[in-house]
């Protein structure tokens, strides 16, 4: 338990409560608790039996969601191009692939 605190407030920075309002910084508690419960899940469903099933939440970070990318828009869709060359490419599809067949 204690490890998933200090993986909180150092790689999602939840140490960070550093406005003078006090719903600012519940609210910043609030989003960095919600991406750690999204990189969990990610770790538990998307990424088992992988090489990065047991990461820590900064591995994740950098290796999967810290990819360049653009983001195109129009009225009928949104498309993200990735960049071409990543080393865990495969690894980020096949992630993917999982999240959204069920």
């Amino acid at each position: 338990m204690e490890n998933r605190i200090k993986e909180q407030q150092l790689d999602l920075f939840a140490d960070r409560t550093s406005c003078q309002r006090w719903w600012s910084n519940q609210f910043r508690l609030l989003l960095s608790s919600l991406a750690y419960i999204l990189l969990e899940t990610i770790r538990r469903l998307a990424l088992q039996g992988t090489e990065l099933a047991q990461a820590y939440v900064s591995t994740l970070r950098l290796k999967l969601i810290k990819i360049g990318a653009v983001i195109l828009r129009n009225t009928r869709r949104i498309r993200f191009l990735l960049a071409s060359r990543s080393p865990y490419q495969k690894l980020f599809f096949q992630a993917a692939a999982r999240l959204t067949s069920g």
